[in-house]
């Protein structure tokens, strides 16, 4: 006989007793019996009881809990966890670290603009369960369904805008405007689902296209710089300009006032000194010839007045002269 075969024929089972079998028996099914009616519901997740397949108690909080064996069935709703949903790209957690998955998923990320421009869309919703009995009962597949109403309000909201929205100014309104659009279709068709924030991960231009985008946008940049300076330019020309030319017309205004104002006063003077003269032509006459000589004397230096009928004129010593004279000769002696 070969040494390989084993002949079994040699070999004696022990002789149990029916009694012991039984005794097994039941201590097996015991133990699969108390292994299917405890379970643990972790701190940050509920127990949804389903008796057959139908719902059947309020959920359960978090700790050891029972359940009847091979009828109940229990799952676990994370309802203080944080979940979240990426479009356009992937991650894929590798021990401790996390590594951007390079996959193909521009048939989530490729959306058409208002302005018929086409623009790659990378975005992140976080959510979370806030009515585990209608995030499990109220829709089927419940996470392909939210993940398409996502997709379909991001691509509403951004063929709404110009393709310069999207990509520059217009991120933070376009994330508000989609978590508030995508709250109010989860409450409509009873997810169950809270929306806590939307995130626009990346936004940039297809591929073939960047190369021209980032000429536009330098031209954009030019163009804008070089209308900055034209309005510096202008705000500092301008406003000197235009008080200057407030000025010339402040000066001259106030010129043809003074000049009205003086010519109005020779008229009103003028006028009385005419009805005086209607009145007393003789009075006025002289009074007239003494203010005008009083006014020319004065400029005319020394004078000298002689009498009509004078045959002779008697030449009068200049005092004050001498008198100058007497006082430097004065002070030169001393």
């Amino acid at each position: 006989m070969d040494k390989d075969v084993i002949d079994l024929s040699n070999i004696k089972l022990p002789n149990l007793s029916p009694r012991i079998i039984v005794i097994a028996i039941a201590v097996l099914l015991g133990v699969v019996v108390v292994l299917d009616s405890v379970y643990q519901v972790q701190p940050e997740e509920v127990g949804i009881i389903r008796r057959l397949g139908r719902y059947n108690a309020p959920p359960r909080p978090p700790g050891l809990q029972f359940k009847l064996p091979f009828i109940d069935t229990v799952v676990k709703v994370p309802v203080q966890r944080q979940l979240k949903q990426e479009f356009g790209f992937r991650t894929q957690t590798a021990g401790q670290r996390t590594i951007y998955s390079p996959q193909d998923f521009l048939g989530e990320s490729l959306m058409l603009t208002g302005d018929l421009n086409v623009a790659v869309v990378e975005w992140i919703v976080q959510y979370r369960v806030s009515d585990p009995y209608k995030y499990l009962f109220r829709v089927r597949n419940v996470e392909e369904t939210f993940r398409a109403m996502t997709e379909a309000v991001m691509r509403g909201v951004i063929g709404d805008r110009t393709v310069t929205e999207v990509l520059t100014v217009g991120r933070q309104e376009i994330e508000s405007t989609v978590k508030v659009q995508l709250q109010e279709l989860c409450n409509q068709y009873e997810t169950g689902i809270t929306i806590d924030q939307v995130v626009l991960q990346d936004v940039n231009p297809p591929d073939p296209v960047k190369p021209s985008w980032d000429q536009v946008n330098q031209a954009q940049q030019q163009r804008d710089q070089l209308i900055n300076e034209a309005k510096g330019e202008y705000n500092r020309v301008i406003p000197r300009a235009e008080g200057e030319a407030l000025q010339t017309i402040l000066q001259a205004q106030g010129y043809a006032l003074d000049r009205v104002n003086r010519a109005q006063g020779d008229a009103t003077r003028f006028k009385a000194l005419y009805d005086a003269y209607r009145r007393s032509p003789q009075v006025t006459r002289r009074r007239m010839y003494l203010e005008t000589m009083a006014k020319v004397l004065p400029k005319m230096g020394g004078k000298l007045y002689i009498d009509k009928d004078a045959q002779g004129v008697m030449p009068l010593l200049p005092l004050e002269t001498l008198r100058g004279l007497t006082g430097s000769s004065r002070q030169g002696g001393e």
